[in-house]
């Protein structure tokens, strides 16, 4: 006789914000999912929807809103968590009908609302989940998660008083999971936090047992034994502290890919001191043209706010002639907006939004000319390419080691014919424009 499984509930879900809080979505879901729930891709079929928010910048908060206003209005069950849930009372008051309002990382407490909304049949056939864990990316990348909060108190910014202080993950925890990643395919990890150079601070830089001898719970530690994976290892969100020039060598010997996510903001001293951020850009130039003597092809990205209160046209102007210096080959840019509950909305010398319009043009363009000149001598180049997306015509669209997914530059070849995502493939760089590459597989 046929056995009738039960039809377990779905969950929907909705995820805002940066890669940590993707990390905490695919935590989440993959917990429920080993507890037998089914996933639904539309709100329709969903029987729970989960936002999960994003409250850093107050533009980002309302996105957050109409997330949850659009998932009550299509489906109307919604357990609201993540970055947002702080302002718990906010999202009541807007949203009464909101089923359970959690903080971020408070996985139990969303499982257990879900739980509740919407209880499992009891069967022994449903709690089915990958080795790996559920995953919101490709299957070829995944972002690994090292530690939460951050033990900075930069003036613009509000995520210690949301994700608290530095917490650390094991290493042998965090490497546990990247074997586990690896062996599901993932060929590229990409590692996040929000201070990763300060990675292990809080656990005293401690020791733990990892494949018959000890990993320190430090980065560059844990950057070498991730590099012996055998997928690509990009870190982000790298304070440049002094002890970051030892993953340089890393870098060269080809453990980590030759690039770097550095968050400078600014550049002018004075504006630096007003953000509370460490102010040696002098320095940083010097280590700049180190870093690239023991590594010529490392790229260093980073993003950078103009119109912070105070800042004068000569502030702006010191950061365009430091761009010039040190010519990063990725730059991201950000408007100043004011975040409720952050020191800076109290710094006298606002800037006027048609200023900050002006001096972000000017800082794109200035870093798009920065930027193609760098690709322009990648032509006639081979260079390593890792396969996004492809199509049966022999399109394709992959990225260089200098790529981080979404957020850089993309390689599209032409010729690529039976490519697949997750392939990596020699390139033959033929043209580039501002941002992107082009060229053909010379194999695959």
């Amino acid at each position: 006789m046929a056995i009738q499984l039960p039809s377990p509930p779905k969950i929907g879900m909705v995820s805002l914000g940066c890669p940590k809080a993707l990390v905490d979505s695919e935590r989440i879901l993959t917990k429920l999912r080993s507890d037998g729930y089914a996933l639904s891709p539309d709100y329709d079929q969903a029987d729970v929807v989960l936002v999960n928010t994003c409250g850093f910048l107050d533009s980002a908060k309302e996105e957050s809103l109409a997330a949850i206003g659009e998932a009550i209005a299509e489906n109307g069950r919604v357990v609201v968590t993540g970055c947002m849930g702080k302002e718990a009372d906010l999202i009541r008051e807007r949203f009464p009908e909101v089923l359970a309002v959690t903080g971020p990382h408070q996985y139990e407490q969303v499982v257990g609302a879900v739980h509740e909304a919407a209880p499992m049949p009891p069967s022994a056939f449903l709690n089915l989940v990958p080795e790996g864990g559920l995953k919101l990316t490709p299957r070829h990348y995944s972002y690994l998660k090292i530690s939460e909060g951050c033990n900075h108190r930069c003036s613009f910014c509000i995520i210690p008083s949301i994700r608290g202080d530095l917490a650390s993950r094991r290493p042998d925890a965090i490497l546990r999971e990247a074997e586990k990643l690896v062996a599901a395919g993932t060929k590229e990890l990409l590692v996040i936090s929000q201070d990763t150079s300060a990675y292990g601070l809080d656990l005293k830089h401690a020791s733990w047992p990892w494949k018959g001898g000890e990993v320190r719970a430090h980065m560059t530690d844990l950057a070498r034994e991730l590099g012996k994976l055998g997928a690509w290892v990009r870190l982000h969100y790298v304070y440049p502290y002094p002890y970051v020039d030892k993953v340089i060598p890393l870098m060269a010997e080809g453990l980590l890919l030759p690039y770097l996510d550095i968050p400078f903001q600014h550049a002018s001293p004075k504006v630096l001191k007003a953000m509370k951020r460490p102010a040696n850009e002098a320095k940083v130039l010097e280590r700049l043209k180190g870093w690239r003597e023991i590594c010529p092809d490392i790229a260093i990205r980073s993003s950078f706010v103009v119109g912070f209160p105070g800042e004068t046209e000569e502030d702006f102007q010191y950061l365009l002639d430091w761009l010039d210096e040190a010519r990063l080959d990725r730059v991201g840019a950000f408007r100043f907006e004011p975040v409720e509950g952050a020191a800076a909305n109290d710094l006298p010398g606002a800037v006027p939004e048609e200023v900050k319009e002006e001096r972000y043009a000017r800082l794109m363009e200035k870093t798009a000319a920065i930027s193609a000149a760098k690709l322009q001598a990648k032509i006639g180049r081979e260079i390593d390419v890792i396969i996004d997306v492809a199509d049966e015509e022999g399109g394709a669209t992959g990225r260089s080691k200098a790529d981080a997914p979404e957020i850089d530059g993309e390689v599209h070849l032409r010729d690529a014919v039976g490519v697949k995502p997750g392939d990596i493939v020699k390139v033959l760089v033929e043209d580039a424009d501002e941002h992107d590459l082009f060229g053909v597989p010379t194999s695959s």
